[in-house]
Order: C-alpha cells, then structure tokens, then sequence
C-alpha cells in the first residue's frame, strides 16, 4: 500500500466516492490554516509555564480546559490561573469552559486573558447573552467566543449560535478528562458542522478535541475539521514541539491529498 493509499485509508476515505464527496465539501468551505492546540490538561501543572514554553516555537495557542466538578466530574482551574499564564507566554490562550456558570466565569476568563473562550451552551438560559458578555469583557484585545457541543448532545443546539461565533468545537470524546480514546462516531458530526457552515456561508473556525493523535488527525481534517485540540499526543513526548509539529504535518497532508480529488461541485454530491 503507497503511503498516499494508508493516509486516505486512515481517513476514512479510501473509497473513491466518498473521497471525492469529502474533497468537493472541503473545497467549498474556503478552509483556514491548520492549527494544533496542545492542551495543558495533560501538561505537568506543577510547571506549567516550562510546559507551554517547550511548544511555543511550535504552535499559535495552547488550549486550557476549565472544569468545576459539576458540568463534568473534574475540577481544574480557574481565572486566576488563566490570568497568571497570561502573564507566562505570548501564545494565545483557548479556554474551553467546562463548567455550569459560563454567563459568570466566561467573562472573568476574558478579562483574565483569555483570547478564545468556549461554553456549551446546554447549560444557559440565554447563551446568546453570553456571548454578548464575554465579547463585552474582552472588547479591549479582541477576545473571540466559542461554542462546545459534546457527543451526547445535537449540533443543532449552536444552530441559532452560529452566526455569532469564532469557533465551533465539536467533541470528539465525553468531556471531563484527559487520554480518553477517540470516538469514531463524531466523524459524521464534524463533516455536518462543516456542510452547515458552508450552506450558512459563515467563517467560524471547526475544533476537534478528544483523542486526537497520530491514528485520528486525518479523520478529523478530511472530515472538516482546522483546529486539532491535541493533550497525551503532545505532552505525553519527550520533544514536544516536535510533536505537534508531526501532527500538523500529517494533518496538511491530508487536506493536500483530498484538495485536487473532486471534479463536481458539493452542491451536486452527498459529504
């Protein structure tokens, strides 16, 4: 088998049909950059900065995940943390809220340094509002806002979200803890999320978390996904720039395999 033949094979897109169907949809969404996020939920936290300071020279942003012991049963960090990482790299920080009070905390991670902060919005009356509020609290650097959806609910929760985000994460395991096993299940999500955008022609960026390694990177990208939440993946190595580095490689080069692969357009073919 040509390396060509296992990267799609490893995809999920070996057949010709389906790859040409996946390669229409990508070329449609006037896709963004690749980017690995590596999380620090599976970095030391006795020494945090050092950490982030092995994958700066490898990355735009490291992704925090803020849990409170009831949306999901862990509890990690808060504001106060977030502020002091602020004050330890340059990178931009992903804060992915956790948590059963977004409409409060969301907005004191943006004022803490937050430059993307993410909520499910399962949890609040008004996440509209939410949004409003965290944009309002980061107005000053910019702050971007995200939506979570998790593998036990509908997408079609963000579905009057959408217009007003940065970013749609679409998890890839049940949130709550970090060196879960991908779900291969949520493949079918991300390539909805993506035809959404494209129908809606709206910009927002697609963000996988959840087991996303070696195995799983050009599942994620050929089914839509930019930005690729990587926790074991990267701090689990001794070089950790060098491997978030590898998967955004193996990354590219699965978008580059599918971008000259269709010759209809998406409108005519089923993802």
């Amino acid at each position: 088998m040509s390396e060509m033949s296992a990267l799609l094979e490893l995809a999920g897109v070996a057949d010709a049909e389906t790859r040409r169907a996946r390669a229409a949809l990508l070329a449609a969404a006037e896709l963004p950059g690749l980017q690995v996020a590596p999380s620090i939920l599976s970095a030391d936290f006795a020494r945090l900065a050092d950490e982030i300071a092995e994958v700066e020279s490898a990355v735009p942003m490291v992704h925090v995940d803020v849990m409170d012991g009831h949306y999901v049963p862990n509890l990690t960090l808060g504001p106060p943390v977030v502020a002091r990482l602020r004050q330890a790299t340059d990178l931009r920080l992903d804060c992915h809220l956790m948590i059963d009070d977004p409409r409060t905390y969301g907005p004191q991670a943006a004022r803490a340094g937050a430059d993307l902060v993410t909520f499910h919005p399962e949890v609040d009356d008004d996440p509209l509002g939410t949004i409003d509020r965290i944009r309002e609290a980061g107005a000053e650097r910019g702050v971007e806002v995200g939506v979570g959806i998790r593998p036990s609910m509908p997408l079609s929760l963000a579905d009057d979200l959408l217009p007003h985000i940065d970013l749609l994460l679409v998890m890839t395991v049940e949130p709550g803890f970090g060196g879960q096993s991908f779900l291969p299940e949520t493949v079918p999500r991300i390539v909805e999320a993506l035809s959404d955008r494209v129908r809606l022609g709206l910009r927002y960026r697609i963000e996988v978390d959840g087991g996303i390694g070696p195995a799983t990177v050009a599942a994620t990208v050929a089914a839509g996904a930019d930005t690729l939440v990587a926790g074991s993946a990267v701090f689990d190595r001794e070089d950790r720039a060098a491997a978030a580095h590898e998967l955004l490689a193996l990354a590219q080069r699965t978008r580059d395999a599918l971008s000259s692969d269709t010759d209809r357009p998406w409108e005519d073919m089923t993802p």
